[in-house]
């Protein structure tokens, strides 16, 4: 299923002041489809781009697919088949339900994150981001799923078990590199008071920027 794009949008006569920016978050494509989740997220955010359409402005509303990470390989696992290869169908697919449920994305602004065109920015990023110190390597706890074989976000952890298996989670000693982001914790929060996003939004982040090490 393919349709022109209606919803491309034409800065020639754009200012920052009648130009808005809407942003939803981008989906993993490492399962058979989108769920409701999406749906919900895609709808709140579409609502968003039409009403400010309708007030005249110049809306970018892009479309990305999250495409790295172990939930794509295990879905592969799965399947039986290489990671791109399902990558591709999935995004495929994914693209196919967004137009059927007609959601006002600019299809010729879209991105996947697996694709060299954009992880050559974001290895840019952590090049620069290292050069500067930024970047060190340490050792510490993580949630490990012993069926999934990954690393889980402690909300992924229900009652100490993996919420995709069930499996009784375990915290395991891990090499990995972190980004001394509290040498930024002032500015961080202080920006938190000048951005337009709900309270409990920025109370999140506050903890979260405190607490980080």
């Amino acid at each position: 299923m393919t349709h022109a794009n209606q919803y491309k949008v034409d800065l020639t006569d754009a200012t920052r002041a009648n130009t808005y920016y809407s942003l939803a978050m981008f989906p993993y494509p490492s399962g058979a489809g989108l769920h409701v989740g999406h749906g919900s997220n895609f709808t709140a955010n579409d609502i968003i781009a039409r009403y400010k359409r309708m007030q005249g402005f110049h809306v970018i509303n892009p479309m990305g697919w999250d495409s790295f990470g172990l939930p794509t390989e295990n879905y592969a696992m799965k399947m039986g088949k290489p990671a791109s290869q399902v990558t591709e169908e999935n995004i495929a697919f994914y693209k196919q339900q967004c137009e059927m449920m007609d959601r006002s994305f600019d299809r010729d602004r879209e991105i996947t994150t697996s694709s060299p065109e954009y992880y050559k920015w974001t290895q840019r990023i952590f090049h620069k981001l290292f050069s500067a110190g930024l970047v060190y390597k340490t050792e510490s706890f993580v949630n490990r799923c012993s069926t999934c074989q990954t690393v889980l976000a402690n909300d992924q952890v229900i009652n100490g078990k993996c919420e995709r298996c069930d499996t009784e989670v375990i915290q395991k000693k891990h090499p990995q590199r972190c980004i001394k982001i509290t040498d930024y914790a002032d500015k961080l929060l202080a920006g938190l008071d000048t951005i337009d996003r709900p309270e409990e939004t920025k109370t999140a982040q506050r903890y979260w920027i405190g607490r980080s090490e």
